[in-house]
């Protein structure tokens, strides 16, 4: 008599290969972590692995730059006489410029045209002279010569003030001055000679102070970023790979890479691997568009989502950054005098002349669709002043393949505009009819304005405003960087307000809720009908004697 076998149930199969299905994502995760790195950041590697800069002239030789200077026109000149091109280059370029697009007469972008802010505002066509600090030429002048060493000299040195020092100082005439003047020279002549591609103190003599102040304009451009370590930014850390700004911007004909007002910084998304011509000014550049581990669901992101949105998780890290300016609260005085007050950051918080700040230290990123440009609205343009008016807003949506989610710094204004024209004004700030000196809002808008050859009507009032600011630098390192949960949230998303599409874990969905859930009844009811159909069967199961 023997006992037949039974088949192994099909239930037994069916939850095998459930489980296998469920296991494979760990598996493959677990395979993809045997690899050393992703390869995004071996192709970054790569693309940046020469660290060492080498020199086929030592400036220091140079007869040229031996001689004692009086002028910065002097200066200039030695400069060029090498490199003869340099500075008809520069004159073409938007940082002598300060327009968009000279040719563009109508618009005038630039802050030597028609654009203006929400923080200082307008340079007035750089008539205040304040905002010229920061133009590259020699004083306060458009007029005078390229200095070519605020860029590239690697002395830390205020060269107007030194050229003003040594003026003053020959025209008195005595020994002990003329002496003074020989000790500055000597000083500027060192600094002539100490010359180099920009470095990070070059670029953030203006960058880092944009709109008055250490911090104020963009939230992720400061004086941290001078030295800073590789926990505030992954790729200018000196003691990570220590990059300067020259890395990634890199420049054309003394145009550099990377602005991204009227036009995107970058036409195309290339990587070096793909061209090895193409500007270094986007991640793609070096890491590519699948910068992750094989396998891993973050490449399937890099089409919609940028790596700042995940990589820079806030900023403004280290030092505060100004996030908004009222100056409908300016004009006040204590005891007949201008006063100020600072917060607990050390920043000052109410000033008379300038209204009511707020700075903040590690602020999370607002985000938008964006493609690389950003619109504004110039002085000649009507806003709404029923609500908040846009000043600048990013230029992106779902639909365009461009497009990607990005972190921006929102910056709120409160400024004055003209109540019948309806239009945005820009006043005066600095010199003896400034603001900043009479605190007269009436003069200050009507000096302004003429300056600008704009009408204003003499009926004024403030108007909210915001203006943005993209984040790309403050890189942290990737144990910092986002998790899932971050964007794929129901409470807390950080992607709260980007509508129109759907995101798993953030959104709701009747139909997907409705037809997962009915999937995992149906299976369930499948399981259960196959049990009872087995229970059922078992009497005709029954083992049988064989002869």
């Amino acid at each position: 008599m023997e006992i037949t076998e039974r088949k192994q149930p099909l239930l037994i199969y069916m939850v095998l290969f459930v489980c296998w299905l469920m296991l494979l994502p760990v598996m493959a995760s677990a395979a993809a972590s045997t690899e050393k790195q992703a390869p995004g950041r071996s192709m970054a590697q790569q693309a940046t692995k020469s660290k060492k800069l080498w020199h086929t002239s030592d400036h220091s030789k140079h007869k040229v730059l031996q001689k004692d200077f009086t002028s910065g026109a002097e200066l200039t000149q030695a400069c060029i006489s090498c490199h003869s091109e340099a500075e008809t280059q520069f004159h073409k370029t938007i940082h002598w410029t300060w327009l968009a697009d000279p040719a563009d007469k109508k618009r005038a972008y630039g802050k030597a045209g028609n654009s203006l802010n929400n923080f200082c505002i307008s340079t007035n066509r750089t008539d205040d002279a304040s905002c010229l600090a920061c133009h590259p030429g020699w004083g306060t002048s458009t007029e005078s010569r390229v200095n070519c060493l605020v860029c590239h000299s690697q002395t830390k040195m205020n060269f107007d003030e030194a050229i003003t020092d040594i003026k003053g100082f020959l025209e008195e005439g005595d020994d002990e001055s003329k002496e003074m003047a020989r000790e500055i020279q000597a000083e500027l002549r060192d600094a002539a000679q100490n010359i180099g591609l920009p470095a990070r103190q070059n670029c953030g003599s203006c960058h880092f102070y944009g709109g008055g102040g250490d911090g104020v304009k963009h939230g992720d451009l400061d004086t941290s970023l001078v030295k800073p370590s590789k926990t505030l930014d992954v790729h200018m850390g000196t003691d990570g790979q220590n990059f300067t700004c020259t890395r990634c911007h890199t420049t054309t004909l003394h145009n550099i890479s990377g602005r991204v007002y009227t036009q995107p910084a970058a036409t195309d998304r290339k990587s070096l691997v793909e061209d090895d011509l193409v500007n270094k000014i986007t991640c793609e550049s070096c890491h590519t568009d699948q910068p992750h581990k094989s396998g891993q669901k973050m490449n399937e992101h890099t089409d919609k989502v940028a790596c700042q949105t995940c990589h820079i998780p806030d900023f403004a890290r280290v030092n505060p950054t100004k996030m908004s300016w009222d100056w409908a609260q300016s004009g006040k005085l204590k005891d007949g005098k201008k006063f100020k007050t600072k917060d607990e950051f050390g920043k000052f918080d109410y000033m008379s002349i300038k209204g009511q700040m707020k700075w903040a230290k590690n602020v999370k990123p607002d985000y938008f669709w964006y493609n690389g440009a950003i619109k504004s609205v110039t002085a000649k343009d009507k806003i709404d002043p029923a609500g908040t008016a846009r000043v600048s807003w990013p230029v992106g949506d779902q639909q365009d393949a461009n497009s990607r989610i990005y972190p921006f710094k929102v910056h709120i204004g409160n400024q004055p505009y003209d109540k019948i024209n309806q239009t945005l004004l820009m006043p005066l700030l600095s010199g003896q009819k400034g603001y900043w000196n009479t605190l007269d809002w009436n003069e200050a808008l009507t000096v302004g304005q003429t300056s600008m050859g704009l009408p204003f009507s003499g009926e004024f009032d403030f108007v909210e405003t915001t203006y943005v600011f993209p984040i790309t630098h403050m890189v942290a390192p990737k144990d910092n960087s986002l998790s899932c949960t971050a964007c794929h949230s129901k409470t807390d998303s950080r992607l709260a307000n980007l509508k129109g599409f759907y995101m798993p874990g953030r959104d709701v969905s009747s139909f997907l809720n409705f037809a997962g859930w009915g999937a995992v009844l149906a299976s369930l009811i499948g399981v259960l009908i196959h049990a009872l159909g087995r229970f059922l069967s078992r009497g005709n199961g029954k083992n049988r004697k064989e002869d």
